[in-house]
């Protein structure tokens, strides 16, 4: 081929993607390989690393070979990852001393509120890092692997091991072993480094007791992190982007400016407001991230974030554990037979509640139902559901921000869905703008890549090149919107009694 492309490996928590992405930004192809989730005990989640490792490499050599592509025509590869899964591994042998253990796992809740459960301590964490204390993150995983794998401690304090989150990892054997680094958006979700100082926080490390020799250099989201070395992965290929997935699809959906917002509606929901050179301190329970910068900035960019445990799985739920659908396509027809919902609220708090509300024990509620309620108005009731949460976000986060969002920009499976993103547009009294290509995680990562290596000149470029948006506009009246988010809210409540 004369043409050359970007590729962005996509490595999600359920599969690895490698995708092409041509000069227009448009997806060319894409290889996807699932890999096994591992449940070993009630709450534990964890990879296999090789497995990882394999599904991500197989996807790429097949992509190349697919096209007959070779290292001249790839300008460059962007990383995008799950965040927080951490894995630790032996430099001489390239082996992990055991399985990654996954962002989702809880492992480790009663070691954070042991070594966090102090207020003093947790607002030390929270100034620092802009994370409240949680197992979510990855410092409490390393701590754990160190105490609970047999000679692990030991090693990593002989300067043995290293640690790094799936990106570090991926980056690490592509380079052939030569690159130990990571970006900061993935390094600001480990709960170790400094987001104000952009530096691993000698304090921190202290806390949970992990050597910093173990920690991966930071580098620039789009920058150098080496060339390809792999046997049968074309050699010398620039990686020169690299980003967690949340902030990824925040750059792919050209949020580059102060106040500029997306929403990924996947799994969970995913809610970040660009924040500029000011990290916001969250009175809403939100948390301050790091964004991912282009190369001419020249100084760390900040974002707020909120997450929603239960987003477009609401609808998993509703067809694998109730049975009311066939398809989670079904479910836009089947919900637009009825009007509303005749009063129904579900509220999926499977696994608690995240942002704003934070409760950890609340669990799922039907509220409403009566003789006439139909399977209809409960799947239109748990599509309602993802709204709703996310409308409670957006309210937390325009406070913390002291600004409106005056247009939310949506991604994600769910967002394919008219009829959510109608009611979305309708409860938040918002513009929704969904572009062609929902696939922003994905081209964020491309775009930090091909920035980096010269692709692409500037964010102006990647901006003129965005296809028209299907836009969603508020058609509702804002005293039946009042009233709906007045139900949700005593729907919540229950919940949470």
């Amino acid at each position: 081929m004369s043409e050359r492309f970007v590729i962005a490996l996509d490595q999600g928590t359920t599969s690895s993607r490698a995708v092409l992405i041509d000069h227009n930004a448009q997806m060319v192809d894409f290889v996807q390989r699932p890999f096994t989730q591992i449940y070993p005990q009630p709450g534990w989640v964890e990879h296999n690393p090789q497995e990882i490792l394999f599904s991500q490499l197989g996807s790429l050599t097949e992509l190349l070979a697919r096209h007959n592509l070779t290292e001249k025509d790839i300008a460059g590869i962007g990383i995008d990852n799950q965040r927080e899964t951490t894995i630790v591994w032996d430099p001489a042998t390239g082996q992990p001393i055991a399985n990654a253990i996954v962002w989702q796992c809880r492992r480790t809740a009663d070691l954070v509120q042991r070594l966090c459960g102090d207020p003093s301590v947790a607002k030390m964490v929270r100034e620092k890092t802009g994370l409240l204390p949680d197992a979510y993150f990855s410092a409490s995983k390393i701590a754990w692997l160190l105490d609970n794998i047999d000679g692990a401690r030991e090693r990593a304090e002989a300067g043995e091991l290293l640690f790094g989150t799936v990106d570090t990892y991926l980056i690490w054997v592509l380079t052939g072993g030569l690159v130990h680094a990571t970006d900061p958006t993935n390094a600001s979700r480990t709960m170790l480094y400094n987001i104000h100082e952009g530096a691993w926080d000698d304090e921190l490390l202290e806390l949970f007791n992990i050597p910093k020799p173990m920690m991966p250099e930071v580098r620039p989201s789009s920058g150098s992190f080496g060339e390809t070395s792999y046997p049968g992965v074309p050699a010398g290929i620039p990686i020169c982007g690299v980003a967690g997935d949340q902030q990824a699809s925040l750059f792919g959906q050209c949020c580059f400016a102060s106040g500029q917002a997306k929403n990924t509606y996947g799994t969970g929901c995913f809610l970040l407001m660009h924040t500029g050179a000011e990290a916001i301190d969250s009175a809403n329970q939100l948390v301050t991230t790091i964004a991912a910068s282009a190369p001419d900035v020249g100084h760390t960019e900040y974002a707020l974030e909120g997450s929603v445990f239960v987003g477009g799985a609401v609808m998993q739920w509703v067809r694998d554990e109730l049975g009311l659908i066939h398809t989670a396509a079904e479910s836009e027809a089947l919900a637009a037979t009825v009007p509303n919902t005749g009063g129904v609220y579900v509220v999926p708090a499977f696994t608690g509640l995240g942002a704003p509300w934070w409760e950890a024990d609340a669990r799922g509620t039907i509220c409403g139902i009566t003789r006439g309620t139909n399977r209809a108005h409960l799947v239109r009731a748990a599509l309602e559901s993802i709204a709703y949460q996310v409308s409670d976000l957006v309210h937390a986060m325009e406070a913390d921000a002291g600004r409106p969002i005056d247009v939310l920009n949506v991604d994600g499976g769910a967002s394919a869905n008219n009829l959510l993103m109608q009611f979305q547009a309708d409860i938040l009294d918002r513009e929704l703008h969904r572009p062609q290509n929902i696939e922003t995680t994905a081209l964020g990562a491309a775009y930090l890549a091909g920035l980096s290596c010269g692709f692409w000149k500037n964010t102006e470029e990647l901006v003129a090149m965005r296809a028209n948006d299907d836009v969603f506009t508020a058609t509702m009246e804002r005293e039946q919107a009042e009233e709906l988010l007045y139900g949700w809210a005593k729907a919540v409540k229950r919940t949470i009694a």
